[in-house]
């Protein structure tokens, strides 16, 4: 699509329903569209809003080996409850291998800003992007909401991802967090509190996949 294109799709979309605008988006894929998901809070919303309109989408996970023991528990049940088509990608290094290589996973503080970079390039950008390429969707569903963070707040409902070449549509991205718990309560999807990302210093950072520091980290491999 054009940027004129992504204009008019994100006018025409504002008002629609999430579950609208994932019938939308999986219409513009001709049958390449995938789902993400790294099974944070409230990542039920947009894997039972992508499995209503596509029960065998592809669902990208990225298991970088560091989650607690709740979100894989949380993981499971999710997918034998939606009866999820889980696409599992692991970094080359395993989590042992990599706190032994490197001295253990880096605290997540803004200090560290680097080694949280070097971690999170190794251990969650560089699979992604193998099951990326593996899969090669025209278009990627996201949980980004604008809430989230200032470099989600800069987005759109629809987007032009330049760090892997797909069309990003976010189905959710102007719902509050609790318009969010309604949905899980309204659909009795269960949550998750326990998550934890190591690859991230704050809730206001990203790890990469959604910032252009990503896209110049992963030209590199």
């Amino acid at each position: 699509m054009t940027a004129e294109q992504i204009g008019q799709a994100n006018v025409d979309l504002r008002d629609k329903s999430p579950l609208e605008i994932v019938r939308w988006a999986i219409a513009q894929a001709n049958g390449r569209a995938i789902v993400s998901t790294n099974y944070r809070p409230y990542e039920a919303v947009i894997l039972h809003l992508a499995t209503q309109v596509q029960p065998d989408i592809p669902v990208l996970w990225v298991d970088h080996g560091y989650n607690r023991p709740a979100t894989y528990a949380h993981a499971e049940t999710l997918r034998a409850l939606l009866k999820l088509n889980i696409k599992a990608y692991v970094p080359r290094l395993t989590a042992a291998n990599y706190d032994a290589v490197h001295g253990g996973m880096p605290e997540p503080t803004p200090e560290n800003e680097e080694r949280i970079k070097a971690f999170s390039t190794t251990m969650k950008l560089e699979p992604f992007l193998r099951g990326m390429k593996e899969l090669a969707p025209a278009v990627w569903l996201t949980a980004l909401r604008k809430v989230q963070n200032p470099n989600r707040a800069g987005l759109d409902i629809v987007s032009h991802d330049p760090n892997f070449g797909t069309l990003k549509v976010s189905p959710v991205f102007y719902w509050s967090d609790a318009e969010m718990e309604s949905y899980l309560q309204r659909h009795n999807l269960p949550n998750e509190w326990d998550y934890f990302d190591p690859a991230k210093a704050d809730e206001k950072r990203e790890c990469g996949l959604h910032a252009s520091w990503g896209g110049k980290a992963m030209a590199d491999k």
